[in-house]
């Protein structure tokens, strides 16, 4: 056994390391609790009693070598460390140090629904936010002095009747740009900020996001758009997410209906998120009202179509947990940093 601690005391003596790994190594080599050290002291109840007092020497020569060399090189490795850091010092780095940005919330939960939507043949387009009455309201079948105007607070850059000018309210003023420059089959989405005069709460502020999206060609149905939104429920929320279309009223669309999934906290059983029903709505929709493919130039005989829309917010605080709408537009980085990873 003495024969076999000599190389050991000599591999020591030898050892040299440049590194904090290299050490590390020699460190769990030599005097971890499975190291050699350790062995060689197991080993003592089986030497013969007149060779263990040579035998425990040699190890403890062993011991007190491995652990003065390791705490010889682990002083020379940090002064070589300091003196590096003092030599490589970079006078022009700023003195606080630069933390990388995130995408917004808003900005990642738009992505998602583009990409879903893109992979059943859907396509974006875009219009101006600064909107005349045709596009905003009399194209969508909003006539003047329509009770149905009052849904929403819009906010007038000239209010002049038919020649008004306004902040859009809604992304449907990009479908009748769509269908007024383009010919069936149509299938596009419109996200873009919208504009409505509300007080700002918790849950509504006077802009926010939606996408609107819109399928035009023949012999579309009701039944097309159900699978089609359920298609996105699943992929947005998961493959165990329900639906329901409870029927409601939009100038643009008829039948027209109002659309829940299932809550997405406590998988439909009930939360105070949901109310304790089970479901939260996310969007309305419904087939295109033929006033409106009419006004855009299109055939109501011929063509069919559904439309829907969302806010992109309350997708956003669904997917996240959110309970405050004014999160999203207050830039605390206390907040938009938690998204850094997505």
């Amino acid at each position: 056994m003495q024969e076999k601690i000599r190389p050991y005391i000599e591999e020591v003596e030898k050892f040299n390391a440049a590194t904090r790994e290299e050490l590390d190594g020699f460190r769990i080599k030599f005097l971890s609790k499975k190291g050699i050290l350790a062995e060689l002291f197991s080993g003592m109840k089986d030497i013969q009693a007149d060779q263990r007092k040579e035998y425990g020497q040699m190890v403890n020569e062993l011991k007190n070598k491995a652990e003065e060399k390791l705490s010889q090189l682990q002083t020379q490795i940090e002064n070589a460390q300091d003196s590096r850091q003092a030599h490589d010092l970079d006078l022009t780095l700023p003195a606080e140090p630069i933390y990388p940005g995130s995408r917004h919330p808003i900005s990642i939960t738009k992505n998602k629904i583009i990409e879903i939507f893109s992979r059943i043949g859907f396509t974006v387009a875009d219009g101006p936010e600064i909107e005349d009455d045709w596009h905003n309201f009399t194209a969508l079948n909003f006539p003047e002095n329509h009770p149905a105007r009052d849904m929403q607070d819009t906010f007038f850059i000239e209010q002049k009747g038919p020649d008004s000018i306004a902040l859009r309210t809604h992304t449907s003023s990009v479908q009748v740009r769509v269908m007024e420059n383009n010919k069936p089959p149509i299938r596009v989405l419109s996200p873009g900020r919208v504009y409505r005069n509300e007080a700002i709460s918790a849950r509504a502020h006077c802009f926010f996001h939606q996408v609107e999206g819109l399928y035009i060609d023949e012999g579309v149905s009701f039944a097309d758009m159900k699978q089609t939104l359920l298609y996105f429920a699943r992929e947005m929320f998961g493959s165990g997410t329900r639906i329901r279309l409870r029927p409601s009223y939009f100038p643009f669309t008829e039948p027209s209906a109002e659309m829940d999934v299932t809550c997405s906290i406590c998988k439909g059983k009930g939360c105070n998120v949901c109310k304790y029903s089970g479901w939260l709505e996310i969007m309305g929709c419904g087939m295109v009202d033929p006033n409106v493919l009419e006004n855009c130039g299109i055939d109501p005989e011929k063509y069919t179509g559904y439309a829907f829309g969302m806010g992109i917010e309350r997708i956003a605080m669904l997917l996240h947990n959110v309970k405050d709408l004014r999160l999203f537009s207050e830039n605390d980085v206390r907040f938009l940093k938690q998204f850094a990873a997505e």
